[in-house]
């Protein structure tokens, strides 16, 4: 009889028989990419692509990647230490260990000690063996998402502990990610991203379809952040993630969606009807998500944000009166 053991929540269990391990699939227990392991198999392989397994689980779960645990040796990022500051102008404080670093987007640093050193380099660095051309490459990539060439590293070279802190840029809240919990990827808006554990490739995922490129709010281009370690995201007002099931849709204002998993099925719906298009003042088109997966959504898009101190401001006819005020409007010098 062979023996099976399972890695669970980082650590290895086991042995289990065959029939055990069925017992813990049925009752949930397990995921289909929870790794398992028995003699004569070269290396921890997800129990839905394991023959003896795979009919257990349901068909709408086989397409997900499986998730890379800290036992099998497969993390390739920094594992570090962070916490989050603040209530609408977060930042988040990073802790290093000794030859740890993260990386960021240029201008995003708050502050360092003393042991933190910073540099800046083309593109992400999550492929340090890659040749020069192969990174002039990935940087420029970048540059089709509006950022810029090159990325900001901070590594810790000392010998103790060391700290940075990243700040949001505008009102809002900053979100962290585990990668490894999610598959390894995440798709977001491409000013979303402030900042990540080294190791994480930040890379574009292109929309494919003409209506999702031309209404869909971003373009024809998304980022994509890649990896096994944490990583932040910012977006405006409130954050809130929801999980879709299988065939569950959701439809969203455009500028309301932050990130989604690759899983979930992204389209642009025409809202329809005359007087909705005319007098609804929602805009033409909504963001169709499909599940199965997670999306996160934001309560204040930065472009309507700007729009409203834009339409109060005196060059746009807003004046300095008080919004429903009738004194207000009367006094106002700007009117005479």
């Amino acid at each position: 009889m062979s023996y099976w053991y399972l890695a669970i929540n980082n650590k290895s269990e086991g042995p289990f028989t065959a029939d055990e391990v069925g017992t813990r699939i049925r009752g949930n227990q397990v995921t289909p990419q929870t790794l398992a392991f028995t003699q004569g198999m070269a290396d921890w392989t997800p129990l839905n692509q394991v023959p003896q397994f795979h009919s257990m689980f349901r068909s709408e779960t086989l397409s997900m990647p499986p998730v890379p645990t800290r036992t099998t040796g497969l993390l390739r990022s920094h594992e570090i230490d962070y916490e989050v500051f603040g209530d609408d102008m977060q930042f988040v404080e990073i802790t290093l260990d000794p030859q740890e670093a993260v990386i960021a987007e240029a201008g995003g640093m708050m502050y360092m000690t003393q042991g933190v050193q910073m540099a800046t380099q083309f593109g992400d660095g999550s492929q340090p063996s890659s040749g020069f051309f192969d990174k002039v490459l990935s940087a420029g990539k970048r540059v089709l998402t509006g950022e810029s060439l090159f990325m900001t590293v901070f590594s810790c070279l000392s010998s103790r502990r060391e700290k940075v802190a990243f700040a949001a840029p505008y009102p809002g809240k900053i979100v962290p990610i585990d990668l490894a919990q999610i598959g390894g990827t995440m798709i977001c808006q491409k000013d979303a991203f402030l900042c990540a554990a080294k190791g994480t490739a930040i890379g574009i995922s292109f929309s494919r379809k003409i209506g999702r490129g031309l209404f869909g709010g971003e373009g024809f281009i998304l980022q994509k952040l890649e990896g096994d370690g944490m990583a932040f995201m910012h977006a405006g007002g409130t954050i809130t993630s929801m999980e879709l099931a299988a065939g569950e849709t959701l439809r969203v204002d455009t500028g309301c969606l932050v990130a989604f998993q690759p899983s979930v099925s992204y389209d642009i719906q025409f809202t329809g009807g005359i007087k909705n298009t005319l007098f609804g003042g929602e805009g033409l088109f909504l963001a169709t998500l499909t599940g199965p997966g997670k999306v996160f959504l934001q309560s204040l898009p930065f472009s309507r944000l700007a729009d409203r101190i834009y339409a109060a401001s005196p060059r746009a006819g807003g004046g300095r009166r008080e919004e429903g005020s009738l004194l207000g409007g009367l006094l106002d010098g700007d009117n005479s």
